[in-house]
């Protein structure tokens, strides 16, 4: 299959690598010349076979509609958009709305995995018509993990950025609590190993996970976080599920107080969110800020 892929930034580059490595043809834009394989957007259509798949990977928002509108123009009748960033599910159903005139469809697709991604590959959860998800299909089976797993096609346009924005609501507050327990155990006077009482959790026991194995890797580079300020940013995604919430009734008391743990530790050198900063840059590459 050939496809495009707009936007070449820690996530997008390595989805381009995974995908050529399944033998596909991807042609990448980015705003970096040193490692886009072409100079605009319209060189890209233009090196692409009709009818043609464009994924964008760049920043929800502004960017994202902006390469929505210049593809408007570009694309043609037949053509498909995949919006892989963390878009807003309501801008999915705008989007598709704005292509759907020329008769350009859309998937949207929430992406977990961040810089290990390539390795491990990618959690797909994917949005759209079944038509339209069906012709993307043999990039999604490029980039899912490996088994039964890691790949949903969740429902109509929108599903995918909805169900990727619960997945990161779930996150916040997973890492909140593991924040939280790491904080107590360092409080202690009668734990002297905090850093292999979380190692040990990593067999046999109820808690253990992916995120639990990124803090032992963080503990196993920085054993007590000494070399972080207590500061966390949001990507947007936890306040989005909050408010989906409040629109639907449904009461996330954990995942709405992890989310504002994240607002505290903008007022404080908050030591969970030491861990928090730590488990980011771990499974995302996310950028942290050093203790002053």
């Amino acid at each position: 299959m050939q496809m495009g892929l707009i936007g070449l930034g820690k996530m997008g580059g390595n989805m381009r690598e995974r995908i050529r490595r399944a033998g596909h043809t991807v042609i990448g834009y980015d705003r970096n010349p040193e490692v886009s394989d072409v100079a605009s957007l319209a060189e890209l259509v233009e090196k692409l076979e009709g009818p043609r798949v464009i994924w964008v990977m760049v920043p929800a928002g502004a960017p994202t509609q902006s390469t929505v509108d210049e593809l408007k123009d570009l694309l043609s009748e037949g053509d498909i958009v995949v919006d892989g960033g963390n878009s807003r599910w309501t801008d999915d159903e705008k989007h598709a709305a704005e292509l759907g005139v020329k008769g350009i469809g859309f998937v949207d697709c929430g992406v977990s995995g961040g810089v290990w991604g390539l390795q491990n590959g990618y959690a797909l959860m994917v949005g759209g018509t079944d038509e339209n998800v069906a012709k993307v299909k043999p990039i999604f089976d490029a980039l899912k993990p490996e088994g039964d797993f890691g790949y949903v096609h969740a429902g109509k346009v929108g599903a995918g950025h909805f169900s990727k924005m619960v997945h990161n609501g779930i996150e916040y507050a997973m890492m909140q609590a593991y924040a939280e327990g790491w904080e107590l155990l360092e409080a202690a006077d009668s734990v002297t190993d905090v850093r292999e009482v979380f190692r040990s959790w990593q067999e046999g026991t109820v808690i253990r996970s992916w995120l639990l194995d990124l803090a032992v890797n963080a503990l196993d580079d920085d054993e007590h976080l000494a070399k972080l300020r207590g500061f966390a940013a949001d990507s947007g995604e936890g306040r989005w599920t909050v408010e989906a919430a409040i629109d639907h009734a449904v009461p996330l008391p954990a995942i709405t107080a992890s989310l504002f743990a994240r607002f505290a530790s903008r007022q404080d050198d908050s030591p969970q969110m030491k861990m928090i900063a730590a488990l980011r840059n771990q499974f995302g590459g996310h950028a942290v800020e050093s203790a002053k």
